[in-house]
């Protein structure tokens, strides 16, 4: 029986990103050509990664709750559902999404290249909601000037951050993954005095040392997005990119985070925007808005690589214990295994 073998959710950040969003046109026909995606993806990220093996070209895929109802039927992984818009002193909007490709490599034209070959096979079944292209910024910087993503889980505490387990036994070896694109006021944020900001963020600056905690404002970026449960505190794994169009003075920061439950995200972002206590919210809020939201199930590579073109759901790759067990064996180039997506036949 095979081992289930993760999509690339943990994956070091790379030079560039493409984040792109799509809704899958009614009909059989459309289904179909989704599904026949899903097998293929791994041989389209190999022939196209192949090109520059140091590009280290990865993509995951995420589906949305009516999208998997549509392409798989039951059974359902068992916290999907469509994102929950947040209206507190601002207000965190649902857009639609049916599908989720996150590329990422060290080149943006290797993104670019694998875009274009996924759109060329489903381009007719689909319609583009949202395309953003990231950069990384100096020395991984927000385009607000801070380093953005300093407290990312990392080696085996990422993957515990990310990656489901027993909790969801059919769909062990998956993620969950929220989207939302942010537009920042620039110039407002600038002319805040670089203290003000400081307190905002809960960090330095310059140095991006973290704020002694008997100095740090309740409402800062950093206080509120810290979850604990039982004495534990809950991380998410964060691969947010800036991206800007210096022509429309467009400016923004793209926020991606995977997590192994959504709660988790969603339980930040309600003490962003409602407060902790309600009314302390995220003052970082008042110059950066948020216009799309989504939320979206990545199944493991395994089960992408299983898909039926012409079936409602997968062929069962052992769906039940097997993968409900959770295990992720080193895979034949010497890693884990995890982020890797390879064809039914390199892991049987």
């Amino acid at each position: 029986m095979p081992s289930t073998v993760s999509q690339p959710v943990v994956t070091p950040l790379t030079r560039s990103a493409i984040f792109l969003v799509v809704t899958v046109k009614s009909g059989p026909e459309h289904e179909g050509a989704i599904r026949a995606l899903c097998a293929d993806l791994s041989g389209l990220l190999r022939a196209v990664g192949f090109r520059d093996l140091e590009g280290r070209l990865s993509c995951v895929m995420g589906f949305g709750s009516q999208m998997w109802d549509r392409l798989f039927g039951t059974p359902r992984p068992k916290e999907l559902h469509a994102f929950r818009e947040i209206k507190g002193r601002h207000h965190a909007v649902s857009t639609p999404g049916d599908i989720l490709f996150h590329i990422r490599a060290q080149r943006m034209d290797l993104c670019f290249e694998l875009a274009t070959q996924i759109m060329a096979r489903i381009g007719d079944a689909v319609a583009s909601a949202d395309e953003v292209h990231g950069f990384k910024y100096f020395d991984d910087r927000d385009l607000i000037g801070f380093v953005d993503g300093t407290e990312n889980p990392v080696d085996e505490a990422a993957l515990e951050a990310t990656i489901i387990g027993e909790e969801d036994g059919a769909f062990a070896g998956g993620s969950y993954v929220i989207v939302q694109k942010y537009l920042h006021d620039l110039t407002g944020w600038n002319r805040l005095p670089v203290e003000a900001q400081e307190k905002i963020i809960g960090r330095s600056k310059l140095s991006d040392i973290e704020q002694d905690d008997a100095l740090k404002a309740p409402y800062a970026h950093n206080v509120l997005t810290s979850i604990e449960e039982n004495g534990e505190t809950l991380e998410i794994l964060r691969d947010n990119m800036p991206f800007g169009d210096a022509g429309k003075g467009e400016f923004g920061t793209y926020f991606i985070g995977y997590a192994r439950s959504p709660r988790r995200i969603e339980q930040m972002l309600e003490n962003m925007f409602v407060g902790r206590p309600p009314g302390n919210y995220d003052r970082l809020l008042d110059f950066s808005r948020a216009v799309t939201g989504s939320l979206f199930f990545v199944p493991s590579a395994t089960f992408l690589d299983d898909v039926a073109p012409d079936a409602l759901t997968p062929a069962p790759p052992g769906a039940g214990a097997a993968q409900g067990s959770g295990s992720r064996q080193p895979g034949g180039d010497g890693s884990l295994g995890i982020g890797s997506l390879k064809r039914k036949a390199d892991h049987e």
